[in-house]
Order: C-alpha cells, then sequence, then structure tokens
C-alpha cells in the first residue's frame, strides 16, 4: 500500500516514471486525465495515428497547451514535457521511456509493440485485451525472457478480477468462480453497429456529442469483450471456461455466493474454478435487484465448519448452507484508476495481472448464415463475435482468434453459430500476429 509514496520518493529525487502512451482513444484520456496529477510520473511520448486527435484528448481532459508542445523525445525528456507523435515504435525505442501503456485495443498492433518492447527493455502495460487473448501467453513469457515487466491493465476488469482471485487465494479460501457484470440477452450475439445504440438507450444526440466507436461498443453489447476478458482472466489466474462458454445467468449481487456455485450443490456453475460473467437482465429484459453490471467479483468456499461459523458471525451472505460466499467490487474506473498498473510495474516490478499459461480462447463465430468469398470485420462488426472457449477445445476445432477475424475472406459457407476455423479463412501466414498466434498454439497447446 505504498505506491503514492513510492511515487512521490521519485519526483521528490527528480526522477518521474517515464511513459510513453499508445493510443489517445477514451481509454488514453482517460488516464492522461489523472496521470497530469500523479506524482513521480511524466508521460514523455503520447503516440496516435491522428496526433491532432492525441492534443484534442489533451486538451479535453485539462492539460495545459504548453505542457505537450516538446519539438522532439530528447526535447520532452529535458524540459518534462510531453511529445506528440504517429511513430510508435520510436518511442519505444527510445532510452528515457520505461513503461509503455498499449491503448490501442488492436490485437496486431499490440503484438508488435510487445515484441518491440521486449526488444527494447521496457515494460509494458497491455490495456490491449484483444492482444492478451490472442497470444498473451506467449507475449508474457517472451517479455519474461527479456526480463521486463508484462501486465494487464488495472482499471479494466481483467485485472481487478485478478487482484480479486489472488485476495481470495492469500487468505486461503478457494476460489469458486470469478468475473464481471454485463448487459446481456442472447439477442444481443446478433448486433450489429447499426444497431446497439438501440440497445444502449443512447440517442443520435447522445452519440454524436460523445468519443462513441460503435464497433467498439458493439463488442462491449454482443458477448466479445466478455469472451475476451475472460480469457484473458483464465489464462492469468488458472480458472476455467465451462464447456459451452459464458452463460451470462442473470444475478445480483445478494445472489452471488448461491448463483455463482457448483450445479452438484445447487448453482449454475459447471464446475468449481470457473469464469463467468453474470447479467444486470432478467431473460425477459427486467433489471436484476442490486445488479453488478459495471462490476467484477469473486465467490469462494469456506472449507470448514469453523470458518462457515465466522461467516455467520461476520454477517457476511452466503448460500443457504453457509459454505459459500463472495466479494465484489460494484464499479470500476476503467483508464482512471490504470496509474495502479504505471506504478507497480515501474517500481515494483510486478504485474496487475499477467497470462500463466493458455486455458481460455474468445473465437470467431458467425453471426448469421455467411457466404463463401465474404470478409470478416472483426470484434464488433456485422458477421462474427467473439465466443469464450476452453483452450482445449478451440485447439481442437482449429478455431480462428476475433482478434485475426478482420479484413480476412471466407473459402467456404459458414452457418449462423458456427465456430470459423483455420481451414474456413484465407489468412496471411507472413502476417506477424498469425505467426505469433500459431506459435502460441503450438508451444501451449498441448
Amino acid at each position: 500500500m505504498n505506491l503514492h509514496t513510492l511515487l512521490e520518493a521519485r519526483a521528490a529525487d527528480r526522477r518521474p516514471v517515464r511513459v510513453a502512451m499508445i493510443g489517445a482513444g477514451k481509454f488514453g484520456s482517460m488516464y492522461l486525465s489523472q496521470a497530469r496529477r500523479t506524482p513521480g510520473i511524466q508521460i514523455l511520448a503520447l503516440a496516435d495515428l491522428a496526433p491532432d486527435r492525441a492534443r484534442a484528448s489533451l486538451a479535453r481532459v485539462g492539460w495545459e497547451a504548453g505542457r505537450y508542445d516538446a519539438k522532439s523525445l530528447d526535447d520532452a525528456a529535458t524540459h518534462g514535457t510531453t511529445f506528440i507523435t504517429d511513430d510508435a515504435m520510436a518511442a519505444i525505442a527510445h532510452p528515457a521511456i520505461d513503461v509503455v501503456i498499449d491503448a490501442t485495443g488492436h490485437p496486431a498492433a499490440g503484438v508488435s509493440h510487445v515484441l518491440a518492447c521486449c526488444k527494447h527493455g521496457k515494460h509494458i502495460v497491455m490495456v490491449n485485451v484483444e492482444a492478451d487473448a490472442l497470444a498473451g501467453p506467449l507475449l508474457a513469457q517472451r517479455a519474461r525472457e527479456a526480463g521486463v515487466v508484462y501486465s494487464l491493465a488495472y482499471g479494466d476488469q481483467p485485472a481487478l478480477i485478478c487482484e480479486q482471485v489472488d485476495w481470495a487465494r492469500a487468505a486461503g479460501f478457494e476460489v469458486i468462480a470469478a468475473g464481471k457484470g454485463t448487459k446481456y440477452l442472447p439477442a444481443y450475439h446478433a448486433s450489429t453497429p447499426k444497431t446497439v445504440w438501440g440497445h444502449y438507450g443512447f440517442s443520435d444526440e447522445m452519440v454524436a456529442k460523445g468519443d462513441f466507436n460503435a464497433q467498439m461498443f458493439n463488442s462491449f453489447l454482443d458477448g466479445t469483450k466478455s469472451g475476451l476478458e475472460m480469457a484473458a482472466v483464465a489464462n492469468a489466474t488458472g480458472l476455467t471456461p465451462a464447456p459451452q462458454g459464458l452463460s451470462f445467468p442473470p444475478c445480483g449481487v445478494d445472489d452471488l455466493p448461491r448463483v455463482l456455485r457448483p450445479k452438484s450443490v445447487g448453482g449454475m456453475l459447471d464446475h468449481a474454478g470457473q469464469v463467468e460473467v453474470i447479467s444486470s437482465l432478467e431473460r425477459d429484459g427486467r433489471p436484476v435487484f442490486r445488479d453488478l453490471r459495471w462490476g467484477v467479483y469473486v465467490t469462494f468456499a469456506a472449507g470448514h465448519d469453523y470458518v462457515r461459523k465466522c461467516f455467520h458471525e461476520y454477517g457476511i451472505v452466503t448460500d443457504p448452507t453457509g459454505e459459500y460466499a463472495a466479494m465484489y467490487k460494484p464499479s470500476h474506473l476503467i483508464g482512471l484508476e490504470l496509474g495502479i498498473s504505471v506504478a507497480s510495474v515501474a517500481l515494483r516490478k510486478e504485474p496487475t495481472g499477467v497470462a500463466t499459461g493458455w486455458r481460455g480462447d474468445c473465437v470467431a463465430t458467425a453471426k448469421r448464415a455467411l457466404k463463401s468469398g465474404e470478409m470478416l470485420d472483426g470484434e464488433g462488426g456485422y458477421t462474427v463475435w467473439g465466443k469464450l472457449m476452453s483452450a482445449r477445445d478451440s485447439a481442437a476445432k482449429k478455431a480462428v482468434p476475433i482478434g485475426l477475424a478482420h479484413r480476412v475472406k471466407l473459402k467456404r459457407d459458414i452457418p449462423e453459430g458456427q465456430t470459423v476455423s483455420w481451414d474456413d479463412i484465407e489468412y496471411d501466414t507472413s502476417s506477424e500476429a498469425v505467426r505469433i498466434r500459431r506459435e502460441m498454439e503450438k508451444s501451449f497447446g498441448a
């Protein structure tokens, strides 16, 4: 609990943690709003394919113009300002950079940025869960071999779930389930960028005034983001998906211990040690009482009569048997909390979540009947959504990860609901992201 103290010490020594952030979208903007007020942190470089968008983001979140007018990275390092650039690789390579944040959301770019960080000895915080779900186990291994820290991003739900799992295990509890809440109905799997705003209840005026991306928001709704995030959690914690993937049971916070326990004792879980996402809507569309739409949870077992007695004595909400209990965090602050990861990797050399094996995958699944010759449009698009699957099943099906199901052509018809396989698509074998993914499948598939 001393990250702030360590940051203050770096500020006092005039040795700030120097950060290169790649991507100035919503998540990146949220972190920028906090970084300017955090002692011991300097955003040395802000890289974005549209530098004017980066400048607009800085202005929108309260940065004074004189703080980001550096003429070069060397100039920024000398004067304590920020250099805006469209060259992310040059920023990664600069010797003054300590930590790189990938906030692009682009899986292939994320893979490239991690490999560059390994080459140049930079710690990396991966907001880019798309890249982590694509090849996180191998990327984390490469980082370890390079002597740098690879970390999930605090503030995003996967890292917060990892924290809760670690808390439960460090306290001596068996973790039964962990995951997050979301707004879910089965019909959402077919949602497209054209229909998404109606499901959210956003007016045209709201959309026009906000920095909203239809395809990104659709990914949250159609189940893809949940699949990506739970794959990352499974790979980082050792928890595993159910055989059918995510069930999205309706569940409020008071019912977590009753619902998120194994079927064998009256719950809905396939097995103990499962990742699962709960819905804030009943299947008929009614709101769940005391829902956890924006939060995260962990359920755990007492394991002994004495512990069950303690649960009762201290008012812990349990299932009817008293064996299963839960802890939850009702919300997450997304990029506003990202500084925890930056400080942790830079000052403690500790990740806030990192893949330790390949246990879960998020695979491309047809939203509708698709025809040979059609182009897939990836996460949040019109053609496929990302379904959580065990790594074992993914390998057996030769499944295409959702992160690579973009701008690739189908070689055959695919019925609605079917997993897209490598045999179904034309893909570029020379692509770095494809090569790393196939290497991960070979290295970790067994």
